[in-house]
């Protein structure tokens, strides 16, 4: 089963007081890019957790964003600096001293200058957090999985439909290219006849007529083209019935692309030259959507 690489998907747990959340995203990239935006009490868990994403996920560029709350918060502690408040009063009372003011400095304003009271985080149990945030991690990229295949599936039906839509494209040249040669000679015996009087029509040479058909015969054949399309379109049904369909798909569209426009450059006649860009647009298309394929 093929997946798209467009997916979302999100992840939420509560453990006692503890609440975690996660929501995943990813589009299209040649290789897995993940970038995480998480509290810095994660920090420690960085590596662990581009595993649990690369484990799942082989390419696509990979938002993570990560949320925490403990409603009892007991996560961290407020830590006084008694060195740097003793400074901050004294500075204050040395400029009331010189500009002869009353301070009016109290522990609450004290308290507000920077540095006086920070927020240091407690220890944990890292090993109890990671257990709990990589439960919460695996549920969104459970959710953004069902979404790429289901997209992937989407995807797959659609080039699907374009390869049979190409196959009717390839019939249908296949039954107008004898019809070339044939109008070729006709139009070629019309514009002798009409070049030559009737008294020297009856010395002109049969047999040029036949070599000039001969060579533009030659020159617009596109047998081995229509037969190397067959080829294709059963090597691509093939690989998207399969699991890994991005990369072989990209390639094997690069040789159908190839085969198309040869057909375009040595047909010569309106007919196929109309079929023919049908089908170019009909490739651009299946393109674009193969790049969203893993």
């Amino acid at each position: 089963m093929a997946y798209s690489m467009t997916g979302f998907g999100r992840g939420e747990i509560i453990c006692d007081t503890r609440r975690y959340t996660c929501e995943i995203k990813s589009v299209n990239s040649r290789f897995c890019d993940i970038n995480i935006r998480m509290p810095r009490l994660f920090n420690f868990a960085d590596s662990k957790i581009r595993k649990l994403i690369t484990d799942e996920l082989t390419r696509g560029k990979v938002d993570i964003f990560i949320n925490f709350d403990d409603s009892k918060n007991e996560s961290g502690e407020v830590v006084l600096n008694e060195g740097l408040a003793k400074a901050y009063a004294s500075a204050v009372g040395s400029i009331a001293s010189i500009t002869g003011t009353d301070p009016e400095l109290s522990a609450v304003r004290l308290s507000t200058f920077p540095d006086v009271l920070t927020v240091r985080q407690k220890d944990l149990d890292e090993d109890q957090l990671f257990a709990e945030l990589s439960s919460c991690i695996k549920t969104a990229i459970a959710g953004m999985k069902d979404m790429r295949k289901t997209e992937g599936s989407n995807l797959i039906k659609d080039i699907l439909d374009k390869v049979s839509s190409l196959e009717t494209i390839r019939d249908e040249i296949v039954a107008r290219a004898p019809e070339v040669v044939k109008d070729y000679r006709a139009r070629l015996t019309a514009r002798i006849d009409e070049i030559l009087e009737e008294d020297k029509r009856s010395f002109y040479d049969e047999s040029r007529l036949a070599a000039e058909v001969a060579v533009f015969a030659d020159k617009c054949a596109i047998d081995e083209e229509l037969k190397r399309l067959v080829s294709h379109f059963a090597q691509a049904r093939k690989i998207l019935a399969g699991d890994t369909v991005g990369k072989k798909m990209d390639f094997l569209i690069q040789e159908i692309n190839r085969e198309v426009n040869t057909i375009g450059s040595k047909a010569n006649d309106i007919e196929i030259t109309n079929r023919v860009l049908l089908m170019k647009n009909l490739i651009e298309e299946m393109r674009e959507q193969i790049q969203n394929l893993v």
